[in-house]
């Protein structure tokens, strides 16, 4: 992956880690008011408010998502901040495996094995990232 690509997805996976917290904070605070509110009333002043910056910030990561996968990404999760990229090693399809804090792309794995099967790159292999 070419430096320029792994520095635009550092900085999205950054802001998705970010953002994630800040969405599920969100949706608890409008579950919580919800149930003490009486449904006939229909949605409070508060819970309207609240679901409109739930619904921002739900665009925002669908956005860095979609903007992933169009550099060829396969984002795996928010707690980990984990982003596979597909390539090859030896000329076998795999995963080149990368997550926050992570100063290059180390790692790689087969593709039906995930994370639990992640080997560092072979020194052979050269710097990727």
């Amino acid at each position: 992956m070419p430096r320029k690509y792994f520095t635009l997805v550092k900085r999205i996976v950054s802001d998705l880690v970010s953002l994630h917290p800040h969405w599920r904070d969100l949706v608890a605070k409008y579950e919580l008011v919800a149930a003490q509110a009486r449904p006939e009333w229909g949605e409070s002043t508060e819970q309207l408010a609240l679901r409109g910056r739930i619904e921002d910030i739900a665009r925002q990561i669908n956005d860095f998502l979609l903007e992933l996968e169009r550099i060829g990404c396969v984002f795996k999760g928010f707690e980990p901040g984990l982003v596979d990229f597909y390539g090859k090693l030896d000329g076998k399809e795999i995963f080149w495996c990368w997550k926050v804090g992570e100063e290059k792309i180390e790692h790689w794995h087969e593709l039906e094995t995930g994370y639990a099967g992640r080997q560092p790159i072979p020194v052979t292999v050269g710097g990727e990232g």
